[in-house]
């Protein structure tokens, strides 16, 4: 790998474990608080602030998009609600089919879809730049 490749999954990391710890903490405090929100709500509702500062910092950081076109938000949009459906469908197998508990399996969702994230971004967004 070069070293720009190496320094960019850092900063991809940095980036995501903070949007990581926004989901996951607001996701904890909707579904293990006596605001006892639904687990697939609470899910919409973290993931779309953790995407809020995932875009930003990824488009300002991470991959150095000078200029981001409405063609390029939509896009990062769309690859998102697909992360977001992959996440609640994983969420839902582990949780109603498979009966675990809904902090592990947010934990193995959330890495399944930083892989998707990272992979699609980098191939679709920094192409256009």
């Amino acid at each position: 790998m070069n070293k720009n490749l190496i320094k960019q999954i850092l900063k991809f990391l940095v980036v995501g474990g903070t949007a990581f710890v926004i989901d996951y903490g607001i996701f904890a405090l909707l579904t293990q608080t006596p605001i006892d929100c639904h687990y697939l709500i609470a899910q919409v509702i973290s993931f779309t602030i953790s995407l809020i500062f995932n875009y930003i910092a990824s488009i300002k950081w991470v991959f150095d998009a000078k200029k981001q076109t409405k063609k390029e938000a939509i896009t990062f949009v769309v690859l998102s609600v697909i992360g977001l459906v992959i996440n609640s469908i994983l969420l839902y197998i582990g949780v109603d089919l498979i009966h675990i508990h809904e902090l592990i399996v947010k934990l193995f969702a959330t890495a399944v879809v930083m892989v998707y994230n990272f992979v699609t971004r980098k191939l679709i967004i920094e192409k256009h730049n």
